[in-house]
């Protein structure tokens, strides 16, 4: 398949050869007829791609403080390498997509059925089934095309609930704007139009509308007030994109007594309190389609919210716009600016930058549907000097595979021949940037491919075990990234692949290969006597909602995450754990209490223990890492990766490094080593199951706290 994609540091857009996406349960294959650029969105992530980094700054402060703080704690260069990585993460482009569906694992959709999704501009998408609508006969994919940008309006107008004869104002005139004055027209109420742009205030006229050009020195409040016949309009819907505050503020000045004002686009909101005081007016931002946006369990697990309870979620939205088309009463022909062929969509952003009267730019897809389900793209010849290596796979090219592991095994010498990703894009992006022989969406594939003797698996974690036992069956070596497993059953499971296998299993524990850490081993196996550990993970919080809080998906953020420290300890102490003890923070209405926020003491076999303080409301400014051993009438302590200091400690005062290093290289480097030369396996199997385990008491003993 072929997808448009647009690179955030230089603002270029790229059409992308890709294997076509893996079919999702409860979703559908869709090859595209018809895809349309939303000229206000799509302009707008265009426009930030190009600017320079001032001003990308200067437009997200909020981020700006993020860098800050990583600097402080983290040291520059790395911070320097995490914002360089994340700008050249290629953005997916596009939401307003017309298809038909080749394939469906979605209740209530079949293969041959036309449909209107928010899948971004590629020939063939993958889209859950809440994310998609069937389209009427007498409805054409052009006009449908329309369904999910005129959605965006239809939310704002159900926020502020116009009832018929009302006078309404709407604010910038763009695609999103020009749907919803005909939409409030078709609710029977008055609508005042206003613009800089002459040419869109005509087409807002053609739909019923006044209109007022501040271009033209026309006072917009003036106007409205004019408008209201004196009394204030009775709304206002913003669908303006800019960083003046001056929409609000009109907004504000217009409307009568206990007026509504929605934000659907992106402006300024340094607000005048009195403005809203002695009116007692209702602002409201609207979020996209509809309830529903951003929510997983509606949108990635299909689950739909009672119609008894909510009325119009994001996919009843779709719907409601399709019985418009369907009726007449929505008209969208006068909107289209440009028809660009899908190969030649770079042209259509050029359009979208350089002609500002581009309005509704189609993409047509003409080309044969045969040719766009492919499952392997090749990228390069193999390497020849693969006798004796470690000729690796990669299952997942997320961030993190992107831009630390795969890194980590070239350094190495690994041979890179294939990498696959669920979506196909990210797999031919990060293998062709990378080096990689092969892309694919064939997991399966991959793991059975004879060529491949070494498998790297960097996906989510309910996956982990699944794939690692299928890998290790295959005859595969295997560095699977924490955590090994979510439950009992699969490390079960894991560990009689792994004897039926007898291939290297390794788990990405890379903390106990730091530098500093090495050094710390090396004193501390110089003290017989036991050791006492405090180690604290300043976590920070992420939503409850975030797929790694999920159980059955992330296993939460303790298996998940503060396994690290789990099997750190038990690396320093070199001693087996035999005790488990763990408290998260009670209950409160004042805190979002979920498991990362626990303390977990492990008593060792030689007399050791340690508490590991996993925390999430802690300051973003403050060290995300320390670790602290007491032994011998000494203290090692080791802040953030990035500076050792020894107290009362003989021989050792202090070592600092210039860059953060957490071990990643030096982890991946011993996996591969032990791969080639045949020799024992850098963390022994025992050590990775007893750290699995652990990691699921502790796990269990959260979720059952009294």
């Amino acid at each position: 398949m072929k997808q448009i994609l647009q690179n955030l540091s230089s603002g270029e857009s790229e059409l992308v050869e890709a294997p076509v996406p893996q079919l999702r349960r409860g979703g559908m294959l869709i090859d595209t007829t018809i895809s349309l650029i939303s000229s206000g969105t799509e302009r707008m992530l265009v426009d930030f791609g190009k600017s320079g980094l001032i001003a990308k700054a200067r437009s997200q402060p909020d981020k700006v403080k993020q860098v800050l703080d990583k600097v402080a704690t983290d040291g520059l260069l790395t911070t320097i390498d995490a914002v360089q990585a994340k700008l050249g993460q290629p953005l997916p482009l596009g939401y307003c997509n017309v298809g038909v569906v080749s394939a469906s694992a979605a209740e209530g959709f079949q293969e041959g059925d036309r449909v209107i999704s928010n899948g971004p501009h590629a020939d063939v998408v993958c889209v859950p089934k809440n994310l998609c609508a069937k389209i009427p006969a007498s409805v054409s994919d052009e006009a449908a095309a329309f369904t999910v940008v005129a959605s965006i309006g239809l939310q704002g107008i159900r926020l502020a609930k116009p009832t018929l004869g009302e006078a309404f104002v709407v604010t910038g005139v763009g695609l999103i704007g020009l749907l919803t004055v005909q939409m409030l027209r078709a609710q029977g109420c008055r609508v005042l139009a206003i613009d800089f742009d002459a040419a869109k205030l005509e087409l807002a006229r053609e739909f019923g509308a006044e209109t007022c050009n501040p271009g033209a020195g026309e006072d917009p409040v003036a106007a409205g007030m004019a408008f209201s016949r004196g009394v204030g309009v009775d709304g206002v819907i913003v669908t303006a994109s800019t960083k003046s505050t001056d929409p609000i503020t009109q907004a504000a000045q217009m409307c009568r007594k206990r007026g509504r004002i929605i934000l659907v686009g992106v402006t300024g909101l340094q607000l005048n309190r009195a403005d809203f005081y002695e009116k007692e007016l209702s602002f409201q931002v609207s979020c996209s389609y509809g309830p529903g946006r951003y929510d997983p369990d509606y949108e990635d697990r299909g689950n739909d919210y009672p119609i008894g309870f909510v009325r119009w979620t994001e996919q009843r939205n779709f719907e409601a716009v399709l019985d418009m088309l369907d009726s007449g009463a929505l008209k969208v022909d006068q909107l289209i600016s440009h028809r660009v062929p899908f190969e030649d969509a770079p042209r259509a952003y050029d359009l979208l930058t350089t002609d500002k009267t581009a309005l509704g730019i189609m993409l047509t897809y003409d080309h044969p549907v045969e040719a766009r389900h492919i499952d392997k793209v090749n990228l390069g010849s193999a390497s020849s000097e693969s006798t004796g290596k470690a000729v690796v796979g990669f299952v997942g090219a997320g961030n993190y595979a992107s831009r630390v592991l795969i890194p980590a095994f070239k350094r190495a010498g690994a041979v890179l021949q294939s990498i696959s990703s669920a979506g196909g894009a990210n797999a031919v992006l990060h293998g062709r940037q990378l080096g990689f022989a092969e892309a694919t969406s064939d997991t399966d594939a991959l793991l059975a491919d004879g060529a491949i003797n070494t498998v790297a698996i960097v996906t989510r974690h309910n996956s982990h075990a699944h794939f690692t036992c299928q890998a290790l069956r295959a005859g595969k070596n295997v560095f699977v990234e924490k955590p090994l497993a979510l439950t009992y059953e699969e490390l079960a499971d894991v560990q009689a692949a792994h004897a039926e296998s007898g291939r290297q299993l390794m788990v990405g524990f890379n903390r106990r290969f730091a530098p500093h850490v090495q050094t710390m081993k090396g004193l501390l196996d110089k003290v017989h006597a036991p050791k006492s550990f405090v180690m604290v993970m300043n976590a920070g919080a992420i939503p409850a909602d975030h797929w790694t809080q999920d159980p059955e998906v992330g296993g939460g953020r303790i298996i998940g995450e503060a396994c690290h420290y789990i099997d750190l300890m038990r690396f320093l102490a070199g001693s087996s754990i035999t005790s488990v003890q763990a408290r998260r923070m009670g209950d409160s209405d004042a805190e979002n209490v979920t498991e990362d926020k626990a303390a977990i003491i492990l008593g060792f076999e030689d007399g050791s223990f340690g508490t590991i303080h996993y925390l999430a409301n802690g300051g973003s400014s403050f060290a995300k890492e320390r670790i602290e051993v007491f032994a011998g009438d000494g203290t090692l302590q080791l802040d953030n990766f990035l500076t050792l200091r020894g107290f009362n400690w003989n021989g050792f005062k202090k070592d600092k490094l210039w860059r953060q290093d957490k071990g990643q290289d030096a982890c991946s480097a011993a996996f591969l080593r032990a791969v080639e030369e045949g020799a024992p396996a850098p963390i022994p199997a025992g050590e990775l199951f007893e750290v699995a385990k652990v990691s699921i008491d502790v796990a269990e003993l959260l979720r059952h706290q009294n």
